[in-house]
């Protein structure tokens, strides 16, 4: 076995924990439900290794989810670091779990592939760097793996919240 590929104990080890932690999320997050009377029901996966929930609509409760989500995904952003801070406070280690709500990441994500995918064809014609828009840290990671699958090279510069990616020739 290569030194980068976990033994069959330590991956299951490390699953379980991921389901631990998407377990204890969904508990966290029906409890907000409940507080603010809303309705959604929470699927639970296992992404990229990270926890990976969603709170999706029940039917004709879409319009209701979206104040969760609030401007530009601010308030999905907060709910998601309250949940990982709730993890972290019962299992005593970091979440990167990663939230969704009623699609907006999802979205969200398709968006900024297309804008990834216009970014690197510039590049690629021109040979130049092009700078994107500042973007909050899950768009810029969007971006960076699609400009990666694509061959190029991106970095994040600035400063947050005015934090962009540039994307540059390989």
């Amino acid at each position: 076995m290569s030194a980068q590929t976990p033994a069959p104990d330590a991956q299951t080890s490390h699953t379980s924990k991921l389901e631990e932690e998407g377990d204890v999320a969904a508990d966290y997050l029906e409890e907000l439900l409940d507080i603010a009377d809303l309705d959604g029901d929470i699927d639970i996966d296992i992404d990229h290794g990270r926890a990976s929930l969603a709170i999706v609509a029940e039917e004709g409760s879409v319009r209701s989810l979206r104040r969760l989500v609030g401007k530009d995904g601010e308030v999905l952003d907060a709910i998601q670091e309250l949940t990982r801070l709730a993890v972290q406070a019962r299992t005593g280690e970091r979440s990167r779990l990663m939230l969704d709500i009623g699609g907006f990441r999802a979205q969200r994500r398709t968006e900024l592939t297309a804008v990834a995918r216009s970014a690197i064809a510039q590049v690629q014609e021109s040979g130049e760097p092009v700078s994107l828009e500042p973007m909050n840290p899950f768009e810029r990671k969007v971006v960076h793996d699609a400009v990666a699958e694509a061959g190029l090279v991106s970095d994040s510069e600035g400063v947050e919240p005015a934090r962009y990616v540039v994307v540059r020739p390989s």
